[in-house]
């Protein structure tokens, strides 16, 4: 899967908590979507270590 792929997934995943914690009132739902969120702030860091090793290369 691209990187590209996992992160559009885990933003969707992430959303979907959101929206039961936020409209249902679902507190198991907010801390998946906590999760969530944690999981995208560690995604988005190697992201952008891979990004920067490629431009360095290049």
């Amino acid at each position: 899967m691209s990187r590209v792929e996992e992160l559009k997934n885990l933003v969707e995943e992430t959303s979907v908590e959101m929206e039961k914690f936020y409209d249902k009132g679902n507190k198991a739902a907010g801390t998946r979507a906590r999760k969530g969120l944690q999981d995208l702030k560690k995604l988005a860091q190697e992201i952008r270590l891979e990004i920067q090793d490629i431009k360095n290369k290049g």
